[in-house]
């Protein structure tokens, strides 16, 4: 069966490696959009984005990031020049899973419009910080929310990553 998403969602990867150039508005706003409708349960759209583009916050999201894994040098953003930090309402059921949604539709999004992009975990572990906590409320986001992922965003500056052979025994059918 060929269809272009389907094609689509078996050609996407995770890129590692991005140009300094920021992606444009109109980019950036169809990646969102994208983002908005994800599947949520009950469809409460309990997920809320924050889109950082700012070169110095970035840079301090990125430091808190490697301090998670211990890190004081790298950059585990890659010097993507966009991050879009997917928060769940902690006070959702659903709300994880929720942000789990929107950040698949958000990397789909954005290899749809040419761009690259790839989850960062410990989203989760820098928001819970001092540091973080009082990040959110300086953006005017509720205690109750908590991290999910960054998406990072820009140009690949890097080949297209080939696919990984699929893992033997991956779907079990009953």
């Amino acid at each position: 069966m060929t269809n272009t998403v389907l094609d689509a969602l078996k050609s996407r990867r995770s890129i590692r490696q991005y140009k300094a150039e920021q992606i444009t508005d109109e980019e950036l706003n169809a990646v969102l959009e994208a983002g908005t409708f994800a599947p949520t349960g009950m469809n409460r759209q309990s997920p809320l984005m924050v889109v950082v583009q700012d070169a110095e916050t970035i840079a301090k999201l990125s430091r808190m990031n490697a301090a998670v894994m211990g890190q004081t040098e790298g950059d585990p953003f890659y010097g993507a020049p966009t991050v879009v930090i997917v928060l769940a309402d902690s006070e959702n059921y659903n709300g994880f899973a929720d942000g789990c949604l929107v950040m698949g539709n958000l990397m789909n999004a954005a290899y749809a419009v040419g761009l690259g992009s790839c989850w960062i975990n410990r989203a989760r572990e820098m928001f819970e910080t001092e540091e973080g906590r009082a990040m959110l409320r300086a953006w005017g986001i509720d205690d109750k929310y908590t991290g999910v992922g960054n998406c990072i965003l820009g140009y690949p500056d890097c080949p297209h990553p080939e696919a990984k052979p699929r893992k033997e025994n991956y779907v079990v059918r009953v």
